[in-house]
């Protein structure tokens, strides 16, 4: 096998690919009925001795309230939402413009319009008393309806409290701090009355799948996973996808610590409970204003304050982007990967790794365009021996065509006699015939992994590179990265010896550039602007081994007579 087979099975590999992924998107469009009762209620078990309590709010006298607070809103240097005690149904993340365009408004990550509802709501459930649930109860503790980080000050609280008849309060504090977009909630129990009260917290996200805004064979958005995930110390890092929230059975799973998360392209939401805290985790599809609703709620831990006493829980809630450096500063388990680098696990490392030494190179360039080619230096330096065989190899070929072009002419069309002296010939002068495939063979998944980690960074989201590419998670707007692509192309099939090769291969290898070229239009230009640096820095590479090892043939290289 030489190297221009090789590129024919790198061709069938990415094509292959494409289909499979191109497949996989159309098969991702939620077509779930609700399955659940009409009123979105689902048993969940409770602690011992504890009676089962529906987690819907409003389905049992063990939750009640007055109806819902007036809603507050809160304005950070990050973000800028709308809350009430138990709901945050709107959060604008304000370092992130929806486009490129001057003046344009804010990601809407939490919104309560029908086509991109999505919210997070916290309440709790009791056996033995009222309790507030997501829908009323708590009200705002004292007069402010809007909070702002004011200039100097690191943080922002925002009380709410809920009084039940029996004597227990629940006291709801939103903490709000510089540069995080985790806020913390944190709730006080406290038992006036004069008996036990026992209640359970939940934290819940629901929302109707997201449409997207944008459509193409290589919309990074359709690729891209959208749907539930969570975390557990034993079974790790799970999700699934909203037409799976039925199929793949029912989620009923006891957890210490964890958090769940709901996941789209760049940006995702989550509810992180105390490292230990036991909780069930569990998925439900209710009917809501908005048309089947997909939810993922974390219930627990359980409460049990004596009469004259207090207890607290509490819990973070991630509201922002797939921000690496943030979600590191969690310090969460498995927090990371909510970054969901691969739809194919087995690439996920790989992409944890490329996109590590990604920021380290984005570090001294101040330039993500910059950094995927310094990256492409790195990788190809790391390569450079497999890949030096390969141009070694490559040349004895293309010196010894004169000899495989006699050999072939004297088989005529005994091909078996053919290959039998051109392995042969191959023995003799230590020509290793597969010595090209294996370089171009590891770029596959180097190159996949890529695709993902440029797919996902929502850190080279809209990223400027030089002049025209103002987004590398974009396509080329004018085609000159692919254009490029193809050149390189060309230019090394010249130097590309096509032994043994008939005319039907080569005329097919002739397309190639132009196949890759139209392929590459629809990629990320940051993808396409790392093939190109690594065929520019390939056929540099070829070329100068071409001229070293361009030397008339030896002896042994003459015709046998």
């Amino acid at each position: 096998m030489n190297q221009t087979r090789a590129f024919l099975i790198f061709a069938w590999l990415m094509v292959a690919t494409l289909l499979w992924m191109e497949w996989g998107r159309e098969q991702n469009a939620p077509t779930i009925a609700p399955t659940v009762a009409a009123d979105g209620a689902v048993p969940v078990p409770t602690a011992a001795g504890v009676p089962a309590v529906p987690t819907a709010p409003g389905t049992a006298t063990a939750v009640a309230g007055p109806g819902r607070a007036t809603p507050v809103t809160v304005t950070t240097d990050v973000l800028s939402v709308v809350l009430d005690g138990g709901e945050l149904g709107q959060a604008d993340l304000l370092r992130y413009p929806r486009t490129k365009d001057d003046g344009s408004a804010p990601v809407r990550l939490f919104d309560q319009d029908p086509a991109n509802f999505f919210i997070a709501q916290s309440g709790w459930v009791s056996g033995t008393g009222p309790a507030p649930s997501h829908e009323g109860g708590f009200a705002p503790q004292g007069a402010a309806r809007r909070y702002a980080l004011a200039p100097g000050q690191n943080e922002v609280t925002v009380p709410f409290v809920w009084t039940g008849p029996n004597g227990v309060t629940i006291r709801r504090t939103y903490t709000f701090r510089r540069g995080d977009y985790a806020v913390q909630v944190r709730d006080e129990v406290v038992n006036r009355g004069a008996a036990p009260w026992q209640g359970y917290v939940y934290r819940q996200l629901s929302r109707v799948p997201r449409a997207l805004e944008n459509s193409g064979p290589m919309n990074a958005a359709g690729y891209s996973f959208q749907g539930a995930a969570w975390y557990s110390a034993e079974d790790k890092y799970e999700k699934r996808d909203y037409e799976d929230f039925v199929e793949d059975g029912t989620l009923n799973k006891q957890v210490i610590g964890g958090w769940i998360a709901m996941l789209q392209h760049h940006f995702f939401a989550a509810w992180i409970p105390q490292s230990d805290a036991t909780t069930t985790f569990s998925l439900a599809t209710p009917r809501g204003s908005a048309g089947t609703e997909y939810l993922i709620r974390t219930l627990g831990p359980a409460v049990t304050v004596a009469p004259g006493g207090a207890a607290a829980t509490q819990a973070r809630l991630w509201v922002g982007p797939k921000l690496i450096s943030g979600i590191q500063a969690q310090q969460v388990p498995g927090l990371e990967r909510a970054v969901d680098f691969s739809r194919f696990g087995w690439l996920a490392a790989l992409g944890d790794g490329l996109f590590w030494l990604l920021e380290k190179i984005h570090a001294l360039s101040g330039n993500w365009g910059w950094a995927i080619v310094g990256l492409v230096v790195v990788i190809k330096l790391v390569l450079y021996p497999l890949s030096a065989a390969q141009y070694r190899s490559m040349a004895k070929m293309r010196k010894f065509q004169p000899r495989i072009a006699q050999l072939k002419e004297r088989f005529g069309d005994d091909k078996q006699g053919f290959q039998v002296a051109m392995m042969d010939l191959y023995r003799k002068e230590k020509i290793n015939p597969v010595g090209g495939c294996l370089p171009l063979l590891i770029q596959m998944p180097v190159f996949l992994a890529l695709y993902w980690v440029l797919l996902e960074s929502v850190e080279l989201r809209q990223a400027p590179w030089i002049g025209w590419i103002n987004d590398l998670t974009a396509r080329d707007p004018f085609f000159v990265l692919p254009a490029l692509n193809m050149a390189i192309m060309w230019f090394t099939q010249k130097l590309t010896p096509a032994v043994g090769m008939d005319p039907m291969q080569q005329k097919m290898m002739q397309f190639m550039p132009l196949v890759f070229g139209v392929m590459f239009a629809f990629f990320p230009a940051g993808l396409v602007l790392y093939w190109v640096t690594n065929a520019g820095l390939g056929l540099l590479q070829q070329w100068w081994m071409t001229r070293r090892y361009a030397e008339p043939p030896s002896k042994a290289a003459t015709v046998a007579k």
